[in-house]
Parts: C-alpha cells; structure tokens; sequence
C-alpha cells in the first residue's frame, strides 16, 4: 500500500520532510530543557552564533520573519536570558546583539541533537545516500 508521501511531488516531500525533522527535533529538545524556544527564535540564535558584532538589523534582513516578529522574538530570548541586548556606540539607532553563555549552551546542545537526528537518518538511509542528499539540497537551482 502507499503512503501519502509516494503520491507527493518535490514540493510537498520536501516540506513534509521539513515538518517532520522540526517535529522531532522540538521533541527532542523539549525532552531535555524546560526553556520553550520557537523555530523561530532557534533561527534567530542560529544568526547570532559565533557572530561577533552582530545587529539586530542583520538579523532582521537575514531571517524570513517580519521586522515586528524579530523584534518580538528577540525580546523574548532576552528575557530568557539567551541574547543580550545592547546599545551600539556612536549609534543611537543601532543595537547589538550576541548570545549569553546560556544561548550558547543552548544553542550547542540543540545542535547535538540535530546531530544524532542526522546520525539516524544516515543508519535508515546509508552514508552515502545521506551525503548525496545534503549535496543536491546545496546545489544552486537557480529558482
């Protein structure tokens, strides 16, 4: 019998996909950690690590979320304690952002456990199957 995903094109096995590894991944974290963080936020914490001298207005051009939203999230993680929030010097308008110590343990945390996701699809897939993949998903469409 087929499944759902046999009958689906690029697209849809794509994004199906996308949903399912977001799905376990939250899992996985929300298992280990009591701090609730969005995919949202994760993408926002992963614009910001190792970032030196990183601003909020780089991070708003560089995530696919509204001005509005960023800001929210942003203020969020601040509160959690995962980004500190600082002024700019000789810029009035500008602010800097990094991670804590906390957002950092955080964020390497979460991608260890993307890590063993990866580890598992490769076990289900093969090595090489999972590398030719991960190649063709880097690969310019040009769309």
């Amino acid at each position: 019998m087929k499944s759902i995903i046999d009958t689906m094109g690029l697209i849809d096995i794509i994004s199906e996909r996308h949903h399912q590894l977001r799905r376990c991944s939250e899992s996985m974290w929300s298992h280990n950690s009591n701090l609730y963080i969005s995919n949202s936020e994760w993408l926002i914490l992963a614009n910001v690590y190792h970032k030196e001298h990183t601003t909020i207005s780089y991070v708003t051009k560089n995530v696919d979320l509204t001005r509005q939203a960023t800001h929210k999230f942003i203020k969020r993680l601040e509160e959690q304690g995962l980004v500190k929030v600082e002024q700019v010097p000789h810029n009035k308008k500008e602010k800097a952002i990094e991670l804590s110590e906390l957002g950092i343990e955080c964020f390497e945390k979460n991608e260890k456990f993307k890590a063993k996701i990866e580890e598992d699809i490769s076990s289900q897939i093969g090595e090489e199957e999972l590398s030719q993949l991960k190649e063709l998903l880097r690969t310019d469409w040009r769309i």
